[in-house]
């Protein structure tokens, strides 16, 4: 027993270092990185903000295709990144600039292991759906789910990316003996795929809620700091199984964790498989977008 938790924890170890260096992510578009310098300066301009932005059609389509949909409820189409900076905010924006910054970082080739094109529809729709469930139950930072919610499982890319034998090994393995892949990830590697993110989110200075959501995305019942994100952003992964719209075979055993009713408030299951159905629309609409994102 002493034996396999050592080897375990060489495994770990091994991970944790190679992981050590995926703190220099590969360098972000230009527009990207100066958008994100301005949106962090306090005396920046929306007319500034609109033109860095303007100089990268590709991050112009992704933001107007976030800004226009449902998310968002506006009665006006969004057809500018002047106006979507006036509709949005800057924290609106730094929010969306951020992940987009992220999905670049880890974007890999589509294999027969991972299609990045369903990956990301996954995570969209996640972080989608998590910013609306926070402002449905008064979640004071709607934004913060998004974020997470897009992220939850960037462990999933950075094991695709930067374990890659690893991956295929841990796809086989979950396939053959018919364990969840998260048990494959923390046999093969000693760490799975929930601990990889929340290494890399403490890693990147993520604060500390964040950091703590993507750890127990998927058991918010475990979290001692606040269940409420974590069970937002479990929630929102969950609905992607229940409605068979952007789920993600990694998580073919997801359940819903029982405490997900008591921190959430719904008075028994009935309640909450109507909640979920009322997203159907909401998440129809969303994997429409997904094109521009991936």
């Amino acid at each position: 027993m002493l034996e396999l938790a050592s080897e375990q924890q060489q495994k770990r170890e091994k991970t944790e270092l190679v992981l050590s260096n995926v703190y220099n992510l590969p360098p972000i578009p230009k527009a990207m990185k100066e958008a994100m310098d301005l949106l962090n300066n306090p005396s920046t301009s929306a007319t500034s903000l609109a033109s860095i932005i303007s100089k990268d059609q590709g991050l112009v389509t992704k933001i107007l295709t976030i800004a226009n949909s449902p998310l968002y409820g506006l009665q006006r189409k969004v057809t500018s990144i002047d106006f979507a900076v006036m509709v949005l905010g800057f924290t609106q924006l730094r929010n969306i600039i951020s992940v987009l910054t992220m999905v670049e970082s880890f974007k890999n080739k589509t294999d027969k292991h991972l299609d990045q094109k369903e990956f990301w529809l996954h995570s969209y729709l996640t972080g989608c759906a998590a910013k609306k469930i926070a402002e449905d139950f008064d979640f004071p930072n709607s934004g913060e789910a998004f974020i997470v919610g897009f992220l939850h499982d960037m462990g999933v890319s950075i094991i695709h990316k930067y374990f890659h034998t690893n991956f295929i090994e841990i796809h086989k393995m979950a396939t053959e003996k018919g364990i969840s892949f998260s048990e494959a990830e923390a046999e093969k590697l000693g760490l799975n795929h929930q601990q990889i993110g929340n290494f890399l989110a403490e890693k990147w200075n993520f604060p500390e809620i964040l950091c703590d959501a993507i750890l127990y995305h998927h058991n918010p019942s475990a979290s001692n700091l606040n269940k409420t994100l974590p069970a937002i952003i479990h929630l929102a992964d969950y609905m992607t199984h229940a409605l068979q719209i952007g789920h993600s075979y990694w998580d073919k055993d997801l359940t819903l964790d029982e405490s997900t009713l008591e921190v959430l408030r719904f008075r028994n299951h009935e309640e909450a498989d109507s909640f979920i159905k009322s997203y159907e629309e909401l998440f129809m609409h969303q994997a429409n977008a997904v094109r521009y994102l991936s």
